[in-house]
C-alpha cells in the first residue's frame, strides 16, 4: 500500500513538474491582456489596487519561463544586432521622439492609450487560448494508469488553469464594457464583445495550428500575413473557426453572468458593512 502509494506521488510530481512551465507561461500570457485592461478601462483606486496585485500575478506565472523567455530575447536582440534590420531602429525611435516634443500632453496620451489597445487586442486571444490545452489533458490521461491520481490530482489542476486562463478573458472585456459604459457607448458593448469573440477565435486557430504568436506581428509580419491569408479561407479553417467562436461566445455568456454576479453579491457585502452615515451618503 505504502509502495503504490509512493509510486503514485512521484507519478503526480512529475506530470506536475513537466506541465509547470507551460502552464505557467500561458497563464502569463493570459494575464497581460486583463493588466493592460485594467491600465487601459478602469481609474481611480480600483484601477490601482487592481493593477499591482496583477503585475503581482504576472511575475508569478512569468517566474518559471524567465530564463528560458530571457535567453530567446538576448538571442532575438542579438540576431537583430548583427543584421541590416539595425538601421530601422532609428526610424521607429526619431518619430516618436519628435512626436512627444511636438504634441500636446493630451495628444500624446491618447496616442499611448492607442497603441496599448493594440497591444491588448494582439495578446487577448492568448487568454481563450488555454482552452485548446485541453489537448494535453488528453495525453496526460493516457499516459497515467491510477484513476485516483488523474481524478484527484490531474483534473483539478487542469480545471483551475483553465478556469483561470478563461477568467482572465472574462475580466477583460467586462472592463471593456465598464469603459465603452463610462463613454456613453453601452451600444456598443454587445458588438465589441462579437467582434472580439471572433478575432479571438482567429488568433487561437493561427497560435494551435499555424503555430503563430502574438509578438510575430512585430517579428515576422510579411510570413503571418501571407500565410493567414493562404490558409484561413479553405473550408477546414472555417469549420474551426466558427466552432471556436461558438464555444467562446458560449463559455463567455456563463462566465460573466457568474462574474458579474458575484461582483454584485461583493458590492452589496461592502456597502452593508458601511456605518449607517456612510450609507446616507451614498
Amino acid at each position: 500500500m505504502t509502495a503504490n502509494l509512493s509510486a503514485m506521488m512521484t507519478d503526480a510530481w512529475k506530470v506536475l513538474d513537466d506541465n509547470s512551465r507551460w502552464m505557467s507561461w500561458n497563464l502569463f500570457l493570459a494575464f497581460v491582456p486583463l493588466t493592460l485592461s485594467v491600465w487601459l478601462f478602469l481609474r481611480g483606486q480600483q484601477k490601482r489596487r487592481c493593477f499591482f496585485w496583477l503585475l503581482f500575478l504576472d511575475f508569478l506565472t512569468f517566474l518559471p519561463s524567465a530564463r528560458h523567455v530571457l535567453f530567446n530575447t538576448f538571442q532575438f536582440v542579438k540576431s537583430i544586432a548583427t543584421s541590416e534590420l539595425l538601421w530601422l531602429v532609428p526610424l521607429v525611435l526619431i518619430p516618436w521622439y519628435i512626436l512627444f516634443i511636438l504634441s500636446s500632453k493630451k495628444r500624446w496620451q491618447t496616442f499611448s492609450w492607442s497603441i496599448l489597445f493594440l497591444v491588448f487586442y494582439a495578446f487577448l486571444p492568448n487568454a481563450p487560448y488555454v482552452l485548446t490545452d485541453v489537448i494535453h489533458l488528453y495525453q496526460d490521461i493516457r499516459s497515467i494508469n491510477s484513476v485516483w491520481l488523474i481524478t484527484l490530482v490531474i483534473l483539478p489542476v487542469y480545471i483551475l488553469f483553465i478556469g483561470a486562463g478563461f477568467e482572465a478573458y472574462v475580466l477583460s472585456l467586462i472592463n471593456l464594457s465598464y469603459y465603452l459604459q463610462r463613454i456613453g457607448k453601452s451600444k456598443w458593448i454587445l458588438s465589441a464583445e462579437l467582434i472580439t469573440h471572433a478575432l479571438c477565435a482567429v488568433g487561437i486557430y493561427l497560435g494551435r495550428f499555424l503555430r503563430f504568436n502574438s509578438w510575430d506581428f512585430i517579428t515576422q509580419p510579411d510570413i503571418l500575413v501571407t500565410t493567414a491569408i493562404a490558409d484561413l479561407f479553405g473550408k477546414r479553417p472555417v469549420v474551426i473557426m466558427l466552432v471556436t467562436f461558438a464555444v467562446i461566445a458560449s463559455l463567455y455568456w456563463v462566465m460573466k453572468k457568474v462574474t458579474l454576479g458575484i461582483m454584485a453579491q461583493n458590492r452589496l457585502e461592502v456597502v452593508s458593512a458601511q456605518p449607517k452615515g456612510n450609507l446616507d451618503v451614498l
